[in-house]
């Protein structure tokens, strides 16, 4: 940190200006109380002052480098002590030297001065060097604050991309699969799903580096997935899409919302024998942008082993960026799975 008196205006500013403050109320004091002259009053205010002005920028470097982190307590009240005590008979005596030569007959006032400006000399070290303390540890608290906000932030995109990189791999791991079993069984099939594929991951990358994307962008991502589902379901599911214009202008975290997309075949087509049906619809609130993906099931159906992982994605991912944990909802109902997502708009 360097010397605040010469690196910012505005505490040089505040310096000067408490300086002139003091020398106004010494100047008075000597006039009105001790009968000085006034010239002379004016004039040794002044010139101590000033003085003590160009010390008091340099008691800054005693206080930067006598820490209390670094030496004993004993050894700081020692080190500033003695220099407090040098610092005092130096301005004493450069003042005494200076009046001396401008005022002879003033010597006498000077002399009856001396033990009375000893003490005020001190008495200013103390005050400059507490001062200067004061500075220190609120530029090191400041510091502080600044470096573990860039830390939380790099925490925090860290695990945003651990959260996106959890996403695809179980899903293009079922895709290749799938391709293989159709490249004996349906080869058209499975060129036309590793078109599909290909596409589908070129999309995801190039957009990949993106907090966010607008939710039509996102739609566009996941028509793109869906139609690669659909070449393994066939006819199992039909997806209708309830988006306006308005709603799909709205930023939303990419990839937000396959992992509902997911849920919804894993936990209704797989386990369905009747057509499954897959809608997704928006409403634009005045705080929050509502997007709800409702599905049907067989609710006699066994229950797929799982342990949710794409929903407790969705619901980290939106803490994360959003500091709020209520962000995402879901609920059943007569033989429907509805996953609501909040997307605030003030953000």
């Amino acid at each position: 940190m360097k010397n605040p008196y010469l690196k910012g205006k505005d505490i040089f500013s505040g310096y000067t200006a408490a300086w002139i403050l003091i020398a106004l109320t010494q100047a008075s004091v000597f006039y009105f109380f001790l009968e000085i002259d006034l010239d002379k009053s004016v004039i040794d205010s002044i010139i101590s002052n000033c003085i003590f002005f160009l010390i008091g920028i340099g008691l800054w470097f005693p206080s930067k480098f006598i820490s209390f982190e670094e030496s004993s307590t004993l050894k700081i009240l020692v080190n500033h002590l003695t220099a407090a005590l040098v610092t005092s008979v130096i301005w004493v005596a450069l003042t005494y030297l200076i009046m001396k030569q401008m005022f002879p007959l003033y010597e006498t006032t000077l002399m009856s001065s001396l033990l009375w400006r000893f003490f005020l000399g001190i008495l200013y070290y103390l005050l400059l060097t507490a001062l200067n303390y004061v500075m220190i540890y609120y530029n090191n608290f400041q510091n502080k604050i600044l470096e573990e906000s860039e830390l939380r932030a790099l925490v925090k995109e860290a695990e945003l991309k651990t959260l996106k990189y959890q996403i695809n791999p179980h899903f293009i791991f079922n895709s290749l699969n799938s391709i293989s079993s159709l490249t004996l069984s349906n080869p058209s099939k499975a060129q036309e799903m590793t078109i599909l594929l290909s596409s589908f991951l070129r999309n995801t990358l190039s957009k990949n580096l993106k907090e966010k994307n607008l939710l039509s962008e996102e739609i566009e991502n996941l028509k793109l997935y869906l139609n690669i589902e659909k070449i393994r379901f066939e006819d199992k599911f039909d997806f209708i899409c309830d988006i306006n214009k308005e709603c799909g202008e709205v930023p939303v975290p990419n990839m937000i919302l396959q992992p509902i997309l997911e849920n919804a075949l894993k936990h209704g087509v797989y386990e369905s024998v009747k057509k499954v049906q897959i809608r997704l619809n928006c409403t634009k609130g005045k705080e929050y942008l509502i997007i709800a993906a409702e599905n049907n099931y067989d609710k006699d159906a066994l229950p797929r082993k799982g342990e949710g992982i794409g929903l407790i994605n969705i619901k980290n991912r939106l803490r994360l960026i959003y500091n709020q944990d209520n962000l995402l909802t879901t609920e059943k109902k007569e033989g429907s799975f509805i996953a609501k997502l909040y997307i605030p708009l003030a953000l």
